[in-house]
């Protein structure tokens, strides 16, 4: 007899939850230093200039290690909701 239920899968990627880390790691530090996180990021990922990052917590080095393109690819899923 066949089971019909439906089974959901959970398809996360490990890479997503790595840069979710970085990218929190680098807001911290943009906070603890008085920057606006917010906009230092987005000036980064338009840029690519990596200045627009403090080193303090080594958050410039951590920044850089994040693949810009594919980061910006989850934004772009996560606003519109798209798993």
């Amino acid at each position: 007899m066949a089971d019909h239920n439906t089974i959901k899968f959970s398809l996360r990627n490990p890479k997503d939850d790595e840069m979710k880390r970085i990218l929190s790691e680098v807001y911290n530090a943009l906070v603890e230093k008085g920057y606006d996180p917010l906009n230092q990021i987005v000036g980064y990922l338009l840029s690519e200039d990596p200045t627009y990052i403090t080193s303090h917590n080594g958050a410039r080095s951590l920044i850089r290690k994040v693949d810009r393109d594919e980061l910006l690819h989850q934004l772009v899923k996560s606003y519109l909701g798209i798993r």
